[in-house]
């Protein structure tokens, strides 16, 4: 049995637009005597968390020589505050949706530099946004219900929004794999490998499961080299080293398989494939090499082997 980690829910690579529309409030604690105090005062707190687009500027150089001159550009971005106060931004991109390499900004250096643009949010961003996630739903949707060029119809719609969209992406190569298009999943593969934010924690189901899709529709070096990917962001995760030890076996590789059983029953002794798995193997290198006894002394042998046993 293959082995998913993490939670069953799933996360867009932006915040959900479904929430009001954010302002430029900050997360300050109310100082005064009559401020609200536990539960109360985490409430006001939260509605006070930075969340929205804002922009920056910069002078540029433009032109050459006698054309030269100096002029002002304007950068967007979706700033999000977490509950232990940092800052993340992430720019928009050519649509106006959130993409992109997320990075953190010191408080001091965002509340000089960012400028909130709420009009801005609620009339460009928010619709695309919005238009990205419902996409996403209806291919969701559609491929769970076995629709599968609806659902490339419709995870091809929202790639064209954000072509580095983690959801539609693992979507879109699990969709090829379940109708046997090795290629174009191979294509994805290629992609989400080198997305960073496709082996983020909230990503977790996702990555266990379209490698696991890689495996079972044959493409093993992919699955060996995106378990290997996602093992790097998440080395103590006991059930990607037994999904990559599944890989290895069905390579051949019988004791880099038995090396990632060995991690996976560090972190969880009692986990039950794993210990099926380590089992089945060391038996089945004990008849191989008991074969190649027989069969340096001249004896001829035949067997099968029985997985299950």
């Amino acid at each position: 049995m293959d082995q998913h980690s993490g939670p069953e829910n799933e996360s867009a690579s932006a915040v959900s637009p479904s929430g009001p529309a954010p302002g430029a409030a900050t997360s300050t604690a109310d100082s005064r005597p009559d401020a609200p105090s536990g539960q109360g005062q985490r409430a006001a707190d939260a509605a006070r968390v930075i969340q929205g687009v804002f922009s920056t500027q910069q002078l540029d150089n433009v032109g050459t020589g006698t054309t030269k001159r100096r002029a002002i550009s304007k950068s967007y971005w979706f700033v999000t505050e977490s509950t232990d106060g940092a800052l993340r931004v992430q720019p928009l991109n050519s649509s106006l949706v959130p993409s992109g390499e997320v990075e953190e900004v010191q408080r001091e250096v965002f509340l000089r530099d960012y400028q909130p643009e709420p009009e801005f949010y609620q009339q460009k961003v928010y619709p695309r946004m919005r238009e990205l996630e419902e996409s996403i739903d209806r291919a969701e949707a559609a491929r769970k219900n076995g629709q599968a060029y609806s659902a490339e119809f419709e995870y091809g719609k929202a790639l064209s929004i954000d072509e580095d969209n983690v959801r539609a992406n693992f979507g879109l190569g699990l969709t090829y794999m379940e109708r046997g298009d090795t290629t174009r999943a191979d294509d994805i593969f290629q992609r989400l490998v080198n997305l960073e934010a496709a082996f983020n924690e909230e990503h977790k189901h996702l990555f266990n499961e379209f490698g696991i899709n890689l495996r079972k529709n044959g493409l093993l070096e992919q699955a060996v080299e995106y378990y290997e990917r996602a093992l790097a962001m998440a080395p103590q995760d006991e059930n990607l080293h037994y999904n990559m030890a599944r890989a290895y076996f069905e390579q051949g590789e019988a004791e880099a398989c038995l090396k990632h059983v060995a991690r996976c029953l560090e972190m969880n002794p009692a986990h039950e494939q794993a210990l099926a798995l380590r089992d089945y193997v060391r038996r089945l290198m004990q008849k191989i090499e008991a074969e190649d006894d027989s069969l340096a002394s001249g004896e001829a042998s035949a067997y099968q082997l029985d997985p299950e046993n």
